[in-house]
């Protein structure tokens, strides 16, 4: 059996006294693509600091490539590192940007040139070379941003919210450079609260809260296994539930999902009516519903169903939607 190229095995850390990640297990295979889907606080930039070798677990072990990377330099340099934040100079070009980072990683002079033009080759922003970093849009600021960790041509790309902010056509341009990366043989980790995203570039999802990861597996087995049973039903409202709306959902077999202003049932549970018919059936007992939502479960069905359990988590996965 091959050895997977990144191996975490009962990884735990801590700051101040207080547990970000606990007992974490996962594997990532080349060329596979994990999404890591979690709210704000559960442990992912955490867990993906430990993989890229920034930090040390406290207890377990971390291996890349065979390798501990948080003491063994050539592993860190077989992974590029995408942090959340834009980490470039604003006043260089793009081509200059690209050319520092080349230069920290140990390029050579004469490597430096064909690295950098391979990176914006891949990223699609050749045509920027000669433009200040800084007078370009966020989706363009981002891809470059993704070009500056490609350097030494990694085989494992490590990414934090890379479209966060960012327009439609910026976030498909985006994705295009994952799937070429992901082409070339390259493992990617994901970590993500757009769950379209997720879906439309992920072979495994693994979802964490409270520093642990709740569930795991592949993406198409999980959606497959969800949705052998009923569509998922939800209830938009246009305000919170009083006392005598919040009974009538709750007696519609509906609970409070990840907003205030959004209900959902559990597959299977509550009265069997068409989307209409309900909508009818719940205004008619004053519930101010503006929407009933009847679909195939996705991947967000998947990740409340795994927060289920811990409230605390589930209440700030919806904060963070």
């Amino acid at each position: 059996m091959t050895e997977p190229l990144v191996r975490v095995a009962g990884a735990a850390l801590a700051y101040r006294d207080r547990r970000v990640l606990d007992a974490v297990d996962l594997v990532l295979d080349a060329g596979e693509i994990l999404a890591l889907l979690g709210p704000n606080g559960a442990g992912k930039t955490s867990l993906m600091r430990l993989i890229a070798g920034r930090l040390a677990p406290q207890a377990g072990t971390v291996r890349v490539g065979g390798h501990d990377p948080f003491r063994v330099r050539s592993a860190r340099r077989g992974i590029g590192w995408v942090p959340q934040e834009i980490a470039l100079y604003p006043r260089l070009t793009v081509a200059e940007n690209l050319g520092v980072f080349a230069q920290l990683a140990g390029l050579g002079r004469r490597e430096r040139t064909g690295a950098v033009a391979e990176a914006m080759a891949l990223t699609d922003v050749a045509e920027a070379a000669g433009r200040p970093v800084g007078l370009l849009s966020g989706g363009y600021q981002r891809r470059v941003n993704i070009a500056a960790s490609l350097m030494c041509k990694p085989g494992l790309v490590l990414l934090d919210e890379p479209t966060q902010g960012v327009d439609l056509t910026a976030r498909a341009a985006i994705h295009a450079v994952l799937g070429r990366l992901r082409q070339e043989g390259t493992a990617i980790l994901i970590a993500t609260h757009d769950f379209a995203e997720a879906e439309r570039l992920a072979d495994r999802a693994a979802f964490m809260a409270a520093g642990r990861i709740v569930r795991e597996g592949t993406l198409a087995d999980m959606l497959a296994e969800l949705r052998q049973g009923v569509p998922e039903r939800e209830v938009a409202l246009t305000l919170p539930a009083g006392p005598a709306a919040d009974q009538a959902l709750r007696h519609a077999g509906f609970a409070p999902s990840h907003s205030p202003l959004v209900w959902r049932a559990a597959p299977g549970v509550g009265r069997v009516l068409d989307g209409a018919d309900l909508l009818d059936a719940l205004r008619a007992q004053a519930v101010p519903a503006c929407e009933v939502r009847v679909r195939a479960p996705g991947l967000e069905a998947l990740y409340l169903d795994a927060l289920a359990g811990d409230p605390a988590a589930l209440r700030a996965a919806g904060a963070a939607r």
